[in-house]
């Protein structure tokens, strides 16, 4: 009885202690906001001071120099271009403080530095340091000490600063739940602060743009984020992993701390247009805009004689695949197989050789203008390292080059027979056969021309041949598919060189398990850039290989001069525990996925006709919008599948069919194929289950990983091809 009078104590006392601890973090906050409130309003100040600055700045300039265009633009100057960035600097800066007013910050670290002794930090969205305060009032997530809220646990860390790494003792974390302006709750941890906000944020609904992750970065995630820039990152995470979001916060993180150097200079590489739209959002809601996202296709195709017309569509190229057609099925096999730039290198090699082989002396007349030796040695030797062609060009320039010495010594020569003849003429001579001796000197300077001329057609082996037409020894006269643009860049990056109209300093590729090894190589090649975050899953990959190897575990060899790594990421956050031990059935290779929360247990009915198919789907959405669910998928296998059932649902429910990559998902229920919703994720999912695979299905796996809350796997007992047929 005393033990339990005792304990009833503690908790009283420790309730009061917190109840004491919520009304100050309460009051902090209030200061806080006001603080911001007053930054807003200097904001606000500045910005209006610098617009009107600029407006009667171009006023005066163009009344002055109305008639004067070259005056008015040299209105833009150094002094009115600095004024302009301030602006711009500013208008950032009070999107930030807006953003802040609602959540200034999330999280705090107390902390010992033995150098400055205990510290605290407050960890936001955004930084802020009051003008005239060295101490920041928030620090910004990407900061080099935000790390330590990112750390697993209390006690010995470390944060990277730009003098060297400074060992602290951290001595707490804390994590605070803010809405509009008002403190909600908080969470304190000696392991990790992030639990209870994490199941929190896993169990909100998706919506239909892929949110960050700034609150609730693990310290798996957090590491990753934070490697050096000039660094190949390779991540291969399994489904739910946070790849996506990881590699948008290291972008983010990277433009902090290296501005000036990758400001307008990083590419993300997204598998297609749905994607894109679906992941936009992130980095502006991390402060950053204007970031280059394009797919892979777009890429190549800035820069060969194609356009999209000429290349299969992603729609009829998976189709293709998951239709087992098996002659399409080997051709791609050996497209992003070794052994299928070994062929593209044995075309450039025999190219190489019959270029050397058609080498001859050039003769000018009984002149040797450049003896076949020098020009070997120029070929082999001076301009090897150069791409075939510019070699060629360049050879061609020094040729043309002695060539037209040749000519011009003949025609002086000609000129001074000329001047020569004339001179020891008579007088009557002259009268007789002037005429004739300046036809003569004019048809000789016109045949040393045309010899030059004709020379110059007879020098065949200087001659190139267009890239697509080289391809054509191996590829005839086949559609282009995605799976020729990486050859294609490569003949033409060593045959013409690519130099891009854009510097790029890093690249992102986005399911990255989908690329060949030869992507990996022409995109580093063409951008020269010295760091890339890759991320993917190679449980997702559905295009085959010739290999058991998904190129982008082996990237790490193939760019084995750079400094590197591979992380693995097994922890799925974005599905329950019973989805994921759903959907890990369909893997064949070992061990379960690790899991964070507990949902509803996945449901598998199975129907006998069309009529009950939507009867099923729709009573499973009423079911899933009346729990609370928004964003609902009815994955298929494939386009036939997505059409078809996409027609019976809208008999009985409006739902939005998917069937090409530059539609744009806005949420609601939709009905998709398999390969477009890679990426995406939906509070709720519906398989459409023809029965058409076996249970080791990676299309499987990739429908069922789609689904954070709930998963009903509605299986076809029926022949519905025989009823679209």
């Amino acid at each position: 009885m005393e033990r339990e009078g005792r304990r009833d104590i503690n908790t009283i006392v420790k309730d009061k202690e917190k109840e004491q601890e919520f009304l100050e973090e309460a009051d902090k906050l209030k200061g806080v906001i006001e603080i911001i409130n007053r930054e807003i309003l200097n904001y606000v100040k500045k910005r209006k001071d610098v617009s009107k600055y600029i407006v009667e700045a171009r006023k005066k300039n163009i009344e002055q120099f109305e008639d004067d265009e070259d005056k008015i633009i040299e209105y833009f100057d150094h002094e009115r271009y600095v004024k302009e960035e301030t602006f711009r600097i500013i208008d950032k800066r009070l999107k930030e403080f807006t953003v802040l007013l609602s959540s200034p910050y999330f999280g705090r670290v107390d902390f010992n530095d033995e150098e400055y002794g205990e510290d605290r930090i407050y960890i936001g969205r955004f930084g802020i340091t009051v003008e005239g305060s060295f101490a920041p009032l928030i620090v910004d997530w990407r900061a080099p000490v935000a790390s330590l809220f990112y750390t697993a646990s209390l006690g010995s860390a470390k944060y990277a600063s730009p003098e060297g790494d400074v060992a602290v003792d951290i001595l707490k974390k804390r994590q605070y739940v803010i809405k509009k302006g008002d403190l909600k709750g908080l969470f304190d941890s000696e392991v990790d602060v992030k639990d209870d906000i994490l199941q929190m944020v896993l169990s909100e609904n998706s919506g239909s743009k892929l949110r960050d992750i700034v609150m609730t970065i693990q310290a798996e995630q957090d590491k990753i984020i934070r490697q050096p820039r000039n660094k190949i990152v390779v991540v291969n995470g399994t489904a739910g992993s946070g790849k996506t979001t990881i590699a948008l916060h290291r972008v983010a993180y990277l433009l902090y701390n290296y501005r000036k150097v990758l400001q307008d200079k990083v590419l993300i590489l997204g598998p297609n247009q749905i994607f894109m739209e679906y992941i936009k959002e992130v980095l502006p809601t991390l402060g950053e805009e204007g970031i280059s996202q394009e797919t892979f296709v777009d890429f190549a195709l800035d820069m060969l004689d194609l356009d999209t017309g000429d290349i299969m569509s992603t729609k009829n190229y998976m189709e293709f695949i998951l239709s087992g057609n098996k002659e399409f099925i080997e051709q791609t096999r050996h497209k992003l197989s070794d052994d299928y730039i070994k062929e593209l290198d044995q075309i450039l090699k025999a190219l190489n050789s019959r270029y050397e082989k058609g080498m001859s002396s050039v003769n000018y007349y009984d002149k040797e203008v450049i003896s076949e030796a020098e020009i070997k040695e120029l070929f082999n030797k001076y301009y090897k390292d150069m791409p075939l062609y510019r070699r060629n060009k360049k050879i061609k320039r020094i040729i043309f080059a002695k060539l037209k010495d040749a000519r011009d010594e003949r025609v002086r020569a000609i000129e001074k027979e000329y001047k020569e003849l004339i001179k020891s003429s008579t007088e009557e001579e002259l009268k007789l056969n002037r005429n004739q001796m300046a036809y003569k000197r004019k048809l000789k300077i016109r045949e040393a021309v045309e010899m030059v001329m004709k020379i110059k057609k007879e020098l065949t082996f200087l001659n190139k041949e267009d890239v697509l037409e080289v391809y054509k020894t191996i590829n005839g006269e086949k559609m282009y598919t995605v799976d020729d643009l990486a050859p294609l860049l490569y003949l033409r990056i060593k045959l013409e060189g690519i130099k891009m109209k854009r510097e790029i300093k890093h690249v992102v590729i986005d399911e990255a398990q989908d690329y060949s090894k030869l992507q990996f190589i022409v995109i580093k090649e063409i951008t020269k850039c010295l760091g890339m975050t890759v991320v993917g899953d190679s449980n997702q990959r559905l295009i085959p290989l010739a290999s058991d190897k998904v190129p982008m575990e082996e990237l790490l060899q193939v760019f084995n001069e750079m400094e590197g790594e591979l992380f693995k990421l097994n922890k799925s956050y974005r599905s329950t525990a019973e989805i994921m031990k759903y959907a890990n059935k369909f893997l064949n290779n070992e061990g379960i996925v690790p899991l964070v929360r507990k949902g509803e247990k996945v449901e598998k009915i199975a129907v006998e006709s069309d009529e009950k198919f939507a009867s099923i789907v729709e009573e499973q959405i009423i079911n899933m919008k009346n729990s609370g669910l928004e964003t609902i998928g009815i994955i298929c296998r494939n386009i036939d599948e997505t059409k078809h059932f996409g027609n019976v649902l809208k008999n009985v429910q409006y739902v939005k069919v998917i069937d090409r990559e530059n539609l744009i998902y806005s949420g609601g229920e939709v009905v998709i194929p398999s390969y477009l919703a890679k990426g995406l994720e939906f509070d709720g999912v519906i398989m459409v289950n023809t029965g058409k695979y076996d249970e080791e299905d990676k299309v499987s796996y990739v429908m069922a990983t789609r689904a954070l809350h709930k998963l009903c796997d509605v299986y076809i007992n029926y022949s519905w091809d025989e009823i679209m047929s």
